[in-house]
């Protein structure tokens, strides 16, 4: 690159950095197109957010380089009935000012999970009860028999609790407001490898080593990250290119040839283990956005299938997203335990059908609905919502495009804010890697007690699928298991409870610099990054 482009790309970025005037040679530059919720670690199920504080705080356990299961701030577990379970403590691990980790942290941060802000009440809902043994042995009752609470639990992270009830932090921020428990949004306190030195939201937040952590053997060299939300994915790409950023997602897929060809640079990508759908409100008996008045057309299944068949997932793929999606008939990935290739047939583009389909459910006319998207999360979000409205509308379906920054779009669509939204695009990856946390999150109806369901936006219901969650959440038989995952997708399919689209390409860029990484779930984890 000449040294006059060099000049050029970095005046286009200038204040967009604001990196610290001296920075370490072992100093990590990276770019998302959207900032962290916030420095909660349980005001919101997002795997950027998630992934990004997974630096800072930790788990029990903890996922590694390729998703595996492993021991985080607890040493070991055993179940010592089906429903309970035993967790060994580290012991000597620190939080980052000091205070000592133990079993009455463990205790507050369940409790804190369960919260009326807390976007992590499935998971933390899994147990019942938690008692104390010692300062570094917890009992861990759970409901019913839960064989993926120790999978699942590697995403509720462990807070510090005089620390939060000293700062009025023993409730999750919530969502929905901005500044609910003001001082765990911006603020952390975690045991992780790394701690927050600065935040400024939307703008910059450094991270510095934690040199009193308690795993030595950690394989990242990097004393410094400094991370800078950038929304315009070519100033991304150029900031890459240019050395004023080492690692930037995601990357246009058609920028993958052009990082390739250029000196210093990779484009790293492979298939993400996440589901990118369409959700429809199927709950209301009057959609909160549309013109049809006093009835809710998505309770008709016919309406359903017609807005199924009225999207062209091909054309998506080619046209939307370069080629580089996989288009599914399923709500999970071929990552996930429990997916059936032989299952995961998409719905026909058929758009005459539609039109029958929207006729014989008395719309021969159509109807207008508002579509919630975020415009800053998945790969190539909004312009997916424009797409699929463009297809609705040949097919005489008015779909306006709502499309909002991730943090006031998860504000308004999720439970904390009473699912407020007729219709809305959500990716999803299930943090176990297996298919009954979908099947909990997603499929099942919505329930407040059991915490199941909460994800489920538009509360498709099924009482049927219900049973079936529970009976994968317990079955140790492969194939009994495998045949009533069988049983609910297909159940799914049939009453089209879903749209899903595709799953969406892993779409990194990087300085050859750093060895990075790339994990299916799309969490950056710079416990395995190597400065070169």
């Amino acid at each position: 690159m000449s040294i006059m482009k060099k000049m050029l790309t970095g005046a286009a970025i200038a204040g967009l950095l604001l990196t610290t005037s001296i920075a370490s040679a072992n100093t990590l530059k990276f770019a998302f197109q959207g900032d962290a919720q916030s420095l909660d670690p349980h005001g919101l199920n997002e795997t950027f957010t998630l992934g990004f504080l997974s630096n800072v705080y930790e788990g029990l356990t903890m996922l590694d380089k390729d998703i595996q299961l492993i021991p985080g701030l607890a040493t070991s577990w055993e179940n010592t009935s089906p429903t309970t379970i035993v967790f060994k403590l580290r012991q000597g691990v620190k939080f980052h000012n000091g205070n000592s980790f133990n079993a009455d942290d463990v205790i507050f941060s369940w409790k804190r999970s369960l919260s009326e802000g807390s976007d992590q009440k499935v998971r933390g809902s899994m147990v019942k009860d938690i008692k104390k043994i010692d300062d570094h042995t917890v009992e861990v009752h759970t409901n019913g028999p839960q064989p993926l609470m120790a999978s699942e639990w590697a995403w509720i992270y462990i807070m510090d609790k005089e620390w939060s009830e000293e700062n009025g932090a023993a409730n999750a921020a919530n969502v929905k407001d901005a500044n609910a428990n003001g001082y765990s949004l911006n603020h952390a306190n975690g045991t992780g490898p790394f701690s927050i030195a600065t935040r400024q939201p939307d703008v910059k937040t450094v991270f510095k080593r934690y040199e009193g952590h308690w795993n030595k053997d950690i394989k990242t060299n990097i004393t410094d990250v400094i991370f800078t939300p950038v929304k315009q994915a070519a100033t991304r790409t150029a900031a890459l290119i240019s050395g004023e950023l080492d690692m930037v997602y995601p990357i246009p897929v058609q920028d993958w040839k052009r990082l390739d060809s250029e000196d210093g640079v990779t484009a790293l990508r492979g298939p993400e283990a996440r589901t990118i759908f369409l959700g429809m409100d199927q709950f209301r008996d009057e959609l909160l956005y549309s013109d049809v008045k006093g009835k809710n057309p998505f309770k008709d299944v016919k309406v359903r299938k017609a807005m199924a068949h009225a999207i062209n997932l091909e054309l998506i793929k080619k046209k939307v997203m370069r080629g580089a999606a996989t288009p599914t008939g399923l709500m999970i990935a071929p990552q996930v335990n429990g997916f059936n290739a032989d299952a995961n047939t998409p719905y026909k583009y058929d758009p005459a059908l539609s039109k029958k389909l929207l006729a014989e459910a008395g719309y021969p006319e159509g109807f207008e609905v508002t579509i919630d998207c975020p415009n800053n999360r998945y790969v190539n979000d909004e312009k997916i919502c424009q797409a699929v409205a463009s297809m609705m509308a040949k097919v005489g379906v008015k779909m306006k495009v709502l499309a909002q920054p991730k943090s006031k779009y998860f504000g308004k669509v999720l439970a904390q804010n009473n699912y407020d939204t007729s219709m809305y695009l959500l990716g999803w990856t299930p943090g176990s890697m297996d298919v009954h946390n979908v099947l909990a999150g997603l499929l099942s109806c919505q329930n407040k007690e059991t915490k199941a369901g909460l994800f489920n936006l538009g509360n498709y219901c099924n009482a049927r699928v219900d049973e079936l969650q529970k009976l994968v959440g317990v079955e140790t038989d492969a194939a009994k298991r495998q045949a009533y995952v069988n049983e609910a997708m297909k159940i799914v399919q049939d009453e089209v409870g879903y749209l899903p689209l595709h799953q969406q390409p892993l779409s990194w860029g990087v300085s050859d610099k750093f060895s990075i990484n790339q994990r299916a779930d799309n969490a950056f984890d710079f416990r395995y990054v190597v400065k070169n």
